[in-house]
């Protein structure tokens, strides 16, 4: 038992709208996902990483990742640091991309510091329908973000966050388990491994999980 094909695009024969992301994304520069996470496309447009993500250009850097195991709902969108603009002068309007003489003069450091770096969604998170993540966030691992949330800020691990902008409502589990799991880190297991003790991952028992290390 070693589970579906990591790098088939439609794992579910009756739901082509599962999407597997990492091998729709291909040789895509600046992107990194971990296998199984995947996006429910459920018009099967098959275009994740131009529709829902967002202002992501090559020539400025910053990289997009998602971890193993994570569940994107339909019409989540991942804002990037292309969208930005420099905030620091009394006009916040990009004169210099238009061109016709409005690029001279332009400093590209004061863009440059409106980049809030890269966007990481950590392992097991699953994001709700139509949730919006802001450039630079970083998704804790088993973090949830409710559906329609508006993330502005970094979600510490196993928090539940909603609203707009989302603040945490709560954590699913204390602070000890939280540690000891993140410790544990099933989802870097093999996947063998995995299938073999996927009752103790499924499950709330603390104890088994641990004995499956």
């Amino acid at each position: 038992m070693t589970g579906p094909d990591p790098d088939t695009l439609h794992p579910m024969p009756s739901y082509r709208g599962a999407t597997f992301l990492r091998p729709l994304a291909g040789e895509r520069a600046n992107v990194e996902i971990g296998e199984y996470a995947y996006y429910d496309d459920r018009h099967e447009t098959g275009d994740f990483f131009d529709r829902n993500v967002l202002q992501h250009y090559d020539f400025i850097g910053d990289r997009l990742v998602i971890g193993r195991f994570c569940a994107l709902a339909y019409g989540v969108q991942i804002h990037m640091n292309g969208g930005t603009h420099a905030m620091g002068g009394f006009s916040t309007y990009p004169f210099n991309i238009f061109g016709g003489g409005w690029e001279e003069g332009f400093d590209p450091a004061t863009w440059d510091a409106e980049h809030k770096g890269d966007t990481v969604i950590g392992p097991d998170v699953w994001i709700g329908t139509e949730a919006k993540l802001m450039p630079g966030v970083t998704i804790g691992a088993g973090a949830i973000v409710a559906a329609h949330s508006v993330v502005t800020r970094d979600v510490r691990p196993y928090a539940v966050v909603g609203g707009n902008p989302a603040r945490e409502l709560r954590r699913r589990f204390d602070d000890e388990t939280v540690e000891r799991l993140l410790d544990i880190a099933w989802w870097d297991w093999p996947v063998e491994k995995i299938s073999r003790n996927l009752d103790a991952i499924r499950g709330a028992d603390l104890a088994r999980l641990i004995a499956a290390e």
